[in-house]
């Protein structure tokens, strides 16, 4: 047997071949005629040859595939750990593999919890198996979403946009004076979990997000942060989106890559109200803020607390 190197992939599994077999590393004898079809034409065996046969059944492309997928979770996860970086972003031939790859990536990690942001049902259709939640990015425009967050058992997220058609901005939008915008957000918020248990989910598995930016002013936004407490009374998780959203950016007239006081400030009203999910840019920054929130509030102990202690001696 010799060594070939799989090229112009982002795995580097290095696979042992003969004919008609293939060892890939973790020692499994495997058939695979059509990447040694591919190899005794002379022709290059990449990502995409090796998805392609994989999603025909090709035993030996599917184990490729798989054990990349645990490798590359491996370097997913310790990079996390070591840089908590902003975004990771598995692009280039990586897009041509679907979901044998991030299957077994999703076994490398299983304590990562994936959601997936649309507002289609045939997006998240596609994903099936593969998150743990779908965010309802548009107020139920797609009302076939719903079944398919049901059917898989996932979560739910039930957003507020004001009735505006998918991906429209807030032109000439108006919810009355004074706290309109809050009374509207917590009737729709409400109708919308309600739908979600009558379509079988359970009341745990849903969340509600007012929903910042999205249908709204920057002034709506901003009473709506102060006011997080009407919609937490509704009894569900409520998810805060707030990093680097525009109303902030307005609020203080700043760019979005200088917006961290403001979102941070945001953040900590809206966990001390009782907002318990809250998604982030700045990971780190934004998780020191909602614990000392936390211990403030006194649902979190502080994690060291020696001083006025007398010492020893």
């Amino acid at each position: 047997m010799t060594g070939i190197q799989l090229p112009q992939t982002p795995f580097a599994v290095l696979a042992r071949h003969g004919s008609p077999t293939i060892e890939v590393l973790t020692g499994r004898t495997l058939d695979v005629d059509l990447l040694a079809d591919i190899q005794r034409r002379g022709g290059e065996i990449t990502a995409i040859e090796v998805s392609q046969a994989a999603q025909i059944g090709d035993p030996a492309s599917v184990a490729i595939l798989t054990e990349s997928g645990h490798l590359i979770g491996q370097v997913v996860a310790t990079l996390a750990n070591a840089l908590n970086p902003e975004l990771i972003v598995l692009s280039g031939s990586i897009v041509q593999t679907n979901d044998i790859l991030l299957a077994a990536l999703r076994e490398a990690l299983p304590n990562l919890l994936t959601s997936l942001d649309t507002w289609r049902a045939e997006v998240a259709d596609a994903c099936s198996g593969l998150v743990d939640l779908v965010n309802d990015t548009w107020q139920g425009a797609d009302p076939d979403l719903l079944g398919v967050a049901a059917r898989d058992g996932v979560g739910y997220v039930v957003s507020h946009t004001g009735g505006l058609p998918p991906r429209t901005d807030p032109v000439g939008v108006d919810y009355g004076p004074g706290d309109a915008v809050v009374d509207d957000v917590v009737r729709v918020l409400s109708e919308g979990a309600t739908r979600a248990e009558a379509a079988g989910l359970p009341r745990e598995r849903i969340l509600i997000d007012p929903t910042l930016d999205f249908g709204k002013t920057t002034l709506n936004s901003l009473t709506l942060v102060a006011q997080t407490s009407r919609v937490v009374d509704l009894g569900y998780p409520v998810l805060q989106a707030i990093s680097r959203k525009d109303f902030v950016g307005e609020t203080l007239d700043l760019a979005i890559d200088e917006r961290l006081e403001g979102t941070l400030a945001a953040t900590a009203i809206a966990a001390w109200q009782g907002a318990t999910v809250f998604r982030a840019h700045d990971v780190r920054a934004t998780r020191r803020v909602l614990d000392m929130v936390a211990s403030i509030r006194g649902d979190r102990p502080p994690s060291l607390s020696v001083r006025g202690r007398r010492t020893a001696g």
